[in-house]
This record gives structure tokens, sequence and C-alpha cells, in this order.
């Protein structure tokens, strides 16, 4: 992909660059996934509320959304039609890598860094009052622990960071979120596309292999490269330059010109 990069973007891509070295990099530090462990609940959280708002928007009824200790989720529903369920299956990995790049989005308009990580952590924190937390309730089972804790320890952490962090320190941070949620999604999805080529392993792909027919490793492909359409449309919006420069309080902002 080639893009040019426009001089108001330059500020927002090194930031960019920079948040998405910093997530590639701890992955091959020691121990450094305990840094990056909230990062990585934060990112499941999305891809389970991708499955469980497909299901209520394709008319199902979500029974339980899970977040387990190891990093996986899970979420139970009761679906509709064959197109609900393709719906509701690829919603996971396409919702995390969608919202990655809604993130990005977000850097680049003219949307307060502040305002991104309260509305994340007040997504996070409804996902888990009402399907991790009220649904189970109702359909009479019980609440996943670690899916409460972790719930509403995430978005504290992300209200704190709204109102504690210097402005280009929480504009790092949203850079950095969406990085996780975009690298995690493709490498998810790289996982995904091995155990569909070499074990039955039960995936998305595989839900979507029993509804449809078609191979597991076809819904996998076809998945990574909408992902890539995804990602290849909001970086192009991202370069592209703008009437005036949004988000003046990156940490990595130009200097003006002098004239």
């Amino acid at each position: 992909m080639n893009f040019k990069i426009a001089h108001d973007a330059r500020p927002q891509v090194t930031t960019l660059l920079m948040a998405t070295a910093l997530s590639v990099l701890l992955w091959f530090l020691p121990y450094a996934e305990l840094l990056t462990y909230p990062f990585r609940i934060f990112v499941t959280f999305i891809h389970e509320g991708g499955h469980a708002l497909a299901s209520l928007l394709t008319g199902g009824s979500v029974h339980s959304l899970t977040v387990s200790l190891d990093g996986s989720g899970e979420v139970y529903s009761a679906n509709g039609g064959l197109l609900s369920r393709m719906f509701v299956s690829s919603a996971g990995y396409l919702g995390a890598m969608a919202f990655g790049a809604l993130l990005l989005w977000l850097v680049r308009v003219k949307v307060k860094a502040a305002a991104v990580l309260v509305g994340s952590g007040a997504l996070i924190l409804l996902l888990t009052v009402f399907f991790g937390f009220l649904a189970p309730v109702w359909h009479m089972s019980l609440p996943g622990l670690f899916t409460l804790v972790a719930g509403v320890a995430l978005p504290l952490g992300l209200f704190a960071a709204a109102r504690y962090l210097k402005r280009p320190a929480a504009a790092f941070l949203v850079s950095f979120l969406a990085a996780q949620c975009v690298l995690n999604a493709l490498f998810d999805l790289k996982a995904v596309l091995f155990m569909s080529a070499l074990t039955d392993a039960q995936t998305d792909a595989a839900n979507m292999a029993a509804a449809t027919g078609v191979p597991a490793l076809i819904w996998t492909v076809f998945w990574i490269v909408i992902a890539f359409v995804i990602l290849s449309l909001v970086l192009r919006a991202y370069v592209a330059g703008r009437d005036r420069p949004t988000q003046p309080d990156l940490p990595f902002e130009d200097s003006p010109l002098e004239v």
C-alpha cells in the first residue's frame, strides 16, 4: 500500500508508528506480556462484544459474555437463520479490526483523546453490565467473576487515564489501543488460519463452516482480506491532508514553519 503522507498528518502518523513499534517490541521482550495483559483483555472484550452486538442486530438474544483469565472469551447467544449466524461469527475479529480503525480515525479528526478513552471505557462497562452480568442472571446462570472484575477495572483505568494523563500521553494511549486492536486481530486471524488448515479446533471459522458447509480455511482467508481492506481504507484517510491540523496536542507535533 503506497500512501502520500500529508504534512499535517505527520504528527499522527509518527504517533501511530511509535505505538505500533512499542506493541511489537513488547511481544518479544521477556515477561512483557504482563504489561500488555490489560490491553489483551481489552481487545477480548471488543471481540466478544462484536459477537454480542451482531447477535442483537440480527434479532438474536445474548445469554452471556465471558472473558477468561487467559485472554480467551465466549459469547452464548440464540441466533436466527443462516445470515444471522454468519454475521455473528464474522463480527469478532472484524469487529476488533473495525474498532481499532475507528480509534485511528478519531485520533485523526478533531476528537479529544480523553473523550475517546472515556468512550472506550464506557463501552467496556456497558458490555460487562448488560452481557456479562444482567444477561446471564436473566437466563439463570452465574456471571463470570473475572469478567466482572476486568469489566470494571478496565473502565476505571481508562477513566483515570482520561482524567490524569496529559494530552500528549492520552493521545499516545489511544494510538496504542488502536494498534493493539488491529495487530491482535491480524495475529489472531493468522493463528485461526493455521488452525483451520491443520486442525479441527473450534473457532469462529469452524462455526462458519458448520453453518454454511464452506471450509473454515476459506472463511479465514475471506476475513483476512476484509481486515486488510478495512486497514487500507482507514490508513488512506489517516494520512490524507485536511484544511487545518487536528489533534494539535500529539506528542510528536511538527513545529510551525516560519515564513
